[in-house]
């Protein structure tokens, strides 16, 4: 049988199932099989009855290429590389912290980052229908989008701190530098005229108690007050920050593509404004060694790489769904390998200068404070940048007002890059699903509800529920999803199909690096992080204090809901198959749809053309591992 008549008989065959659709009403997505043989070789083919429906469905692209560039570095650097890089790689060995983090670079978060976009820009699908590949495993994305969801809330709370920190630097003295008499006689001035005063060290420096009496309000635990009720100019602030990015995300990808150029540039102009203002401070060298003076005992204990693999899963925003989303609007032939080698080194690049910069201004708070040790005036994670950061321009002899204000727009331009992909990806996963809705309804609907949301993180007690979220919500489940991915694209996809559709779309064979880390090294350390985490896990605390159980109760809820997607969906995606017998139906569920492929209906039919040509000329070389893998 030559070419055309074997693309005939299969052509035929998805006509022939696409019309079996009325015999299966009960399936949701009208799956249903052709199985084709050809010299003994079997070609299984799961096919989804929305092959015409597809190909009328114009998606929409980016409208420079290097938009997506730009847009993957407005996501991957964001806060985490400002405040979350440079406290972590201090308390896991500082300099020596480095080496761990460029290894798991190369291991984990460069080959699943290249993964992930791979998947997206080849089937040109958001995350959810991105699992076609694999429908039995389609639980993972809807976990994924819904870890993102939460991210989105919360991160937006950040935002909206940053923007109250933002219009208070304004201000012709600095709020968080003087004591106000409710704060009690523990409270320690922070201005330019306390620099001198040893006692700094002894007391509360004004600028925490501003930050957790002045714009938190936060009490000492839960238990007796509870989360309280939202501050009403927190309330304006996070408003403001939804309707900055609702107006970005109603125009569509092309409009956040072009907003990319600012959010993913202008951050680094400002950044290289305060390092040359930081290495001039008197101190601050100091700060810069000891931010880097590697501490090599810590290389042998096993937190420091639980924490550098941690570090990079989350910086680069690798398994949320995201990636997959922005590469499905790229040009099918894009040749993404370069974009991610770049993408992946300016984020690493860019969490060592952000820890070159704090460390250098916190070098000069101790400087100025008389402390010769430096982690006495480091606080980690939200305390960085709204406590020690401030209280450090607060020393500040010249102009401390405009370096604030730069330092909290770079902050809301890093945190608006980073919430505008996380928030495309949950409006696309719903515009992908009712295409019939224009995208403004959907971005509005999208910004109203994750201003509602956030109200409570607007609360006294919000930032207990942040950590809450934070751990629960994105950390514990986007680990445990992650591991899933890499199992099911790895091993039920197959990474030697995963090569084989690199090679139809970019015409380049896959080397055996990419091959290994996808197959082996990155789920393997992903599955020892997730061992390390349940052996080591203590009851979440916040700033020291524990929980009520009520709380902790929520916590497993929202964890539960997570990664409870995985076996619902599984099922509903089995029962849905037309066989008869359970085997049959999970046979087929773990077959990719028969519309699995580039959109375009051209590219479909050859695709489809070249897999038969796989089946037809590649022998299985040794076991399935090994086939898998070297195949």
């Amino acid at each position: 049988m030559d070419d055309a008549a074997e693309y005939q008989k299969l052509r035929r065959g998805m006509e022939e199932a696409q019309g079996s659709r009325e015999g299966h009403p009960q399936s949701n997505d009208g799956i249903s099989t052709v199985v084709y043989s050809s010299e003994g070789d079997d070609l299984t083919i799961n096919c989804d009855v929305e092959v015409e429906s597809k190909s009328s469905f114009q998606r929409e692209q980016w409208g420079k290429g290097v938009e997506f560039l730009f847009s993957c570095i407005a996501l991957s650097v964001g806060l985490g590389n400002v405040w979350r890089f440079p406290f972590i790689a201090l308390e896991n060995g500082g300099g020596a912290f480095l080496i761990p983090y460029v290894i798991v670079l190369l291991l984990i978060g460069r080959p699943v980052y290249y993964l992930e976009v791979i998947i997206g820009q080849f089937s040109s699908r958001g995350c959810i229908k991105a699992f076609d590949m694999v429908p039995i495993m389609k639980g993972i994305a809807y976990g994924q989008v819904y870890s993102t969801a939460l991210a989105t809330t919360y991160y937006a709370c950040i935002m909206a701190l940053t923007i109250r920190y933002l219009v208070a630097s304004f201000s012709e003295v600095l709020p968080w530098t003087y004591c106000l008499v409710e704060w009690g006689s523990s409270c320690v001035a922070t201005g330019a005229s306390a620099a001198n005063d040893t006692s700094i060290v002894q007391g509360v420096s004004s600028a925490e108690l501003f930050f957790t009496q002045t714009v938190l309000r936060e009490p000492e635990t839960l238990d007796d007050s509870g989360l309280g009720t939202p501050s009403w100019d927190l309330v304006l602030c996070l408003l403001a920050t939804w309707v900055i990015i609702g107006t970005v995300l109603s125009k569509g990808i092309r409009s956040s593509g072009k907003a990319s150029y600012f959010l993913a540039l202008f951050p680094y102009v400002i950044m290289f404004v305060l390092l040359i203002r930081a290495v001039t401070l008197p101190g601050a060298w100091q700060g810069i060694v000891y931010f880097l003076k590697p501490q090599w005992s810590e290389l042998l204990n096993p937190h420091v790489w639980y924490a550098a693999i941690t570090q990079m899963f989350f910086s680069l925003a690798i398994c949320f769904g995201t990636l997959v989303m922005y590469a499905s609007f790229n040009d099918f032939n894009k040749n993404v390998h370069k974009d991610v080698i770049i993408i992946t080194t300016i984020d690493s690049l860019t969490s060592i200068l952000a820890g070159c910069i704090i460390f250098g201004i916190l070098g000069n708070l101790a400087h100025e404070t008389n402390t010769t040790d430096i982690s006495q005036v480091v606080k980690g994670g939200a305390g960085l940048a709204f406590i020690s950061y401030p209280e450090a321009i607060a020393k500040f002899k010249y102009l401390p007002q405009l370096f604030a204000v730069l330092f909290f727009f770079m902050l809301l331009v890093l945190g608006i890059g980073s919430n505008i992909g996380m928030a495309s990806a949950v409006v696309n996963v719903v515009k992908d699903r009712f295409t019939h809705l224009p995208h403004w309804l959907l971005a509005v609907g999208a910004s109203v509800i994750g201003f509602l949301c956030g109200l409570v993180y607007m609360t006294p007690g919000g930032q207990f529920v942040l950590n809450l979220v934070d751990f629960y919500g994105c950390t514990f489940i986007a680990l445990v999803l992650a591991i899933a991915e890499l199992l099911a694209v790895g091993w039920i996809y197959g990474v030697k199909r995963i090569c084989s559709d690199i090679e139809f779309m970019l015409n380049v064979k896959t080397s055996f690096y990419w091959r290994i880390c996808w197959a082996i090294v990155a789920p393997g350390l992903m599955f020892l992080v997730l061992v390390y985490m349940l052996f080591s896990y203590e009851p979440l605390t916040y700033r020291g204090v524990q929980y009520p159980p009520a709380y902790y109760m929520a916590g497993w809820i929202i964890w539960g809901l997570g990664v409870l997607q995985l076996p619902f969906w599984a099922l509903v995606t089995i029962f849905q198959q037309p066989g008869k017998t359970f085997g049959s139906k999970l046979r087929m569920a773990m077959q990719p749809t028969a519309n699995w492929g580039p959109l375009q209906t051209q590219k479909l039919e050859a695709y489809i053309l070249h897999r038969k040509r796989e089946a037809d000329f590649k022998r299985p070389r040794g076991g399935y591992l090994f086939d898998n893998i070297f195949g």
